[in-house]
């Protein structure tokens, strides 16, 4: 394995240095160490966690019940074949990561407990200081790197978005976030309201649904629902024929794949056709004469937001049983005992759960500088969501909304291996992303196209991120199916590329 420089400083700590530095041990960061063992095995590469372990969302989120919501076969590395259930709960994920972890030998490459606090990149050096805080001891360290890899998500994990409330603190009860969801948290026998009708919602209710007295969901408008069992007939099969799980990962994901794509297109090009059929699959799993126009049926289109799988529709169980119900209104105030609809009704509670998103991350909330001058993000333009124009040596793995996030890792670790690959090849030791002759009056555009894809949490940081352009090379398509062949065939000679 290629070791790292150590250079003392007299006037600082240590500098350690490596061919490329990956921040984060989510999913992403995992994939990327995987990639580069096995394709860049020459490059030095060092992945820092803020975190006591890997994982990132896994880790972090404890609350009832957490899982996928895409399935595992597509959510699971291409190379690492998958053997459970679709959708896995938070400790399976963990389980199959450590797995990744542990058979590629890339525990010696992660370094736990580290924050960046800042990461400044020099044209005179060529390369990157990266510095961070061990937040086992407190003590300041220093990386330098030739190729920055960010790989932290996309949202803060320590703390989740909760709008603001009249009357919050005369609330007599317990509030709580799921992205803080405290280890003592006592809900037997009490009754409980959760806001929002996400995906968090969707797992939250059915997993404490049966020790709660009652629980809500109260929501300011409908989300669309897709349940389905919890299996793959496909590669149940395939096992009961003794197929190789290497053939059963790469078939079933295939078939998955093939199955999404059709399903988006047609929520594209029949969205009404769509969303009564979604609707309609809700409304076959509750009680007769349950208002379904009012409680689950969206104003939006069918996959303007994202689609929340439920396993074997547990949640409509759970209304069907008398155990949960949906409400949907809009706050006016929190009371003593809880919370005051417009309509001037109230639900009491004795815990609220706020399931309202979470709160954007760009680029780790890193303080970012280029020859010591601030950056801000929000002024460069976004090479294909990955690169950024005035950002050399440096890429971000966004995944996708439409498809599973591990997706896209597979794609961009390919990239970034042919990249580094690429430049040492020419001696190149620079490279970034600019526009070409063809682009000098492109207009500049938010990040995503509100009308493509709107997620709140989008929406509020919608300022903080880069800008698109009207080309595909200018902006995160979120479509896998066009870029599983177009990134492959990027030309990395191209008149966007500036090499020195």
């Amino acid at each position: 394995m290629p070791q790292p420089a150590v250079a003392p400083d007299p006037a600082g700590p240590p500098t350690e240095h490596f061919d490329v530095l990956v921040v984060g041990a989510g999913i992403s960061g995992v994939g990327a160490a995987y990639h580069l063992t096995q394709q860049c095995p020459d490059k030095s590469f060092v992945v820092l966690e803020a975190y006591e372990s890997f994982g990132g969302t896994w880790h972090m989120h404890r609350y009832p019940g957490i899982r996928s919501d895409s399935d595992l076969y597509t959510f699971g590395y291409r190379f690492k074949p998958w053997t459970g259930p679709p959708i896995a709960t938070a400790g399976e994920i963990l389980t199959y990561m450590n797995e990744v972890i542990e058979e590629n030998d890339l525990g010696q490459h992660i370094r736990y407990g580290h924050r960046i606090e800042r990461a400044s990149w020099s044209n005179d050096d060529l390369r990157w200081t990266v510095e961070a805080t061990r937040l086992d001891t407190g003590e300041s360290v220093v990386f330098t790197a030739g190729f920055l890899w960010m790989c932290q998500g996309y949202y803060r994990h320590a703390q989740g978005y909760t709008p603001e409330w009249e009357g919050m603190e005369d609330f007599e009860g317990e509030i709580v976030h799921p992205q803080t969801w405290p280890e003592d948290l006592d809900y037997t026998g009490k009754c409980v309201v959760v806001i929002g009708s996400g995906a968090t919602a969707a797992t939250l209710i059915p997993a404490i649904a049966g020790e709660t007295e009652h629980v809500t969901m109260l929501q300011r408008s409908p989300t669309y629902f897709f349940p389905a069992e919890n299996q793959n007939e496909m590669a149940d099969t395939l096992r009961e024929l003794e197929i190789d799980e290497a053939w059963i990962h790469e078939i079933t994901r295939r078939k998955i794949l093939s199955d999404q794509a059709k399903v988006t297109q047609a929520c594209i090009d029949q969205p009404e056709d769509m969303k009564k059929l979604l609707v309609g699959a809700v409304k076959a799993l509750l009680p007769e004469g349950y208002d379904v126009e009012k409680h689950f049926t969206p104003r939006y289109r069918p996959w303007q937001q994202r689609l929340a799988f439920v396993p074997s529709g547990d949640i409509f169980q759970g209304i069907s049983a008398g155990k949960a119900s949906v409400v949907t209104d809009e706050i006016d105030c929190f009371t003593k005992r809880g919370i005051r609809l417009r309509s001037r009704d109230e639900l009491e509670a004795d815990i609220i759960v706020t399931a309202t998103g979470f709160n954007l991350s760009v680029l780790g909330d890193i303080q970012f500088e280029v020859d010591g001058k601030p950056l801000d993000f929000a002024k460069t333009l976004t090479y294909r969501g990955m690169m950024f124009t005035g950002l050399p040596n440096l890429l971000w793995i966004f995944g996708y909304f439409r498809a599973s996030w591990t997706l896209r890792v597979d794609l961009l670790c390919d990239f970034v291996c042919r990249l580094l690959k690429h430049m040492d090849a020419n001696g190149y030791r620079r490279v970034e992303v600019g526009l070409r002759a063809e682009d000098a009056d492109m207009p500049l555009l938010p990040w995503i196209d509100p009308d493509n894809f709107n997620p709140n949490y989008l929406m509020r940081s919608m300022h903080l991120l880069p800008k698109r352009g009207d080309k595909p090379e200018w902006q995160h398509t979120q479509d896998y199916w066009r870029e599983k062949d177009e990134i492959p065939a990027i030309d990395l000679e191209g008149e966007e590329f500036r090499y020195d």
